[in-house]
């Protein structure tokens, strides 16, 4: 059994616990700023919000037609994550845990897309990842980074709470930090980041300032299963060695999809804590959801050496 933590996957898009209602705090300054500083510091805004978007833009306008909404039917229910497109005749990839254990997967692409029926082509649980495909061709593949630096501004795009094309944005706050897979292993090399990562934020792209992919969105760590600003995404360098993989043949596919019958109460054979205190049945990406996996809340780690996987979102 994995151990409970504060870990929060976020394959599958779920409520937060407090009903899935978004509330919304306005600032209130205690003392009002004079006209001249005033002017000063919206000036000063200003410049820096238009620099800042004008990037941001860039980014997701280069990218967006490349990230992948990705809906999966399981023995549990309905779930969403994320992907991006690596090959220009429709492979995909994304994180182990969002596909596993579905019967059915449909992926759409871009703003303008539909949704269309794809097929897990390779699997790797040790690192958390997965390849899939769609048929369809002339797609832009997202090019995989040579690496990082910590403070480099990020971009994250994606589906948290099923709301598809999402764009947050960051920095790397930390490399080399080791997680775990849902099988236990442990995945080094994982970037931190403080971009905001929801649950169906799972296996979309972490992109730099060149929109190029430097790692997968694969985890948080929070005690409410919503983002707290320390998110892991699963290096570029270990995608690249699992499609090399992938490529010659190795890597495992999934065999659910073709037998659908198979009883499959937990994706990874035992019980696991739901960050969202939920138990219901359904998973909705837009409301009053569960975390399909079943479980409990979530309770303190224990002190161990990797980051370890959480409980399915």
């Amino acid at each position: 059994m994995h151990p409970k933590t504060a870990l929060a996957t976020v394959a599958v898009a779920a409520a937060a616990a407090a009903g899935g209602a978004v509330a919304f705090d306005a600032l209130s300054p205690s003392t009002t700023p004079s006209k001249s500083s005033a002017a000063s510091s919206a000036q000063t805004g200003i410049a820096k919000s238009v620099s800042d978007n004008t990037t941001a833009r860039t980014v997701y306008d280069g990218a967006k037609n490349s990230v992948a909404y990705i809906a999966v039917a399981t023995q549990q229910g309905q779930g969403a994550g994320s992907g991006f497109v690596v090959s220009d005749d429709g492979l995909i990839v994304t994180n182990e845990h969002v596909v596993d254990g579905a019967t059915q997967i449909g992926v759409k692409l871009g703003t303008d897309g539909k949704l269309q029926s794809a097929q897990v082509i390779a699997t790797d649980p040790s690192h958390d990842l997965a390849l899939i495909k769609v048929d369809q061709t002339g797609l832009t593949p997202l090019k995989l980074a040579d690496g990082a630096n910590v403070g480099d501004n990020v971009f994250a795009v994606g589906s948290p709470f099923g709301l598809d094309q999402t764009l947050t944005t960051g920095i790397v706050s930390a490399l080399n930090r080791d997680i775990q897979a849902p099988d236990g292993s442990t995945i080094t090399g994982a970037i931190q980041t403080d971009a905001a990562i929801n649950p169906g934020n799972s296996g979309g792209p972490l992109l730099d300032e060149d929109g190029q992919v430097i790692g997968v969105n694969s985890q948080i760590a929070s005690q409410s299963g919503g983002s707290t600003g320390v998110g892991f995404a699963i290096s570029a360098d270990t995608v690249k060695q699992f499609l090399d993989a992938a490529k010659n043949g190795q890597g495992s596919a999934q065999q659910e999809q073709q037998q659908p019958e198979q009883q499959q109460v937990d994706p990874y054979g035992q019980q696991q804590a739901d960050p969202y205190g939920q138990e219901q049945q359904q998973v909705d990406p837009y409301g009053g959801q569960a975390d399909p996996y079943g479980g409990s809340p979530y309770e303190e780690p224990q002190q161990q050496d990797a980051i370890p996987f959480g409980a399915g979102a």
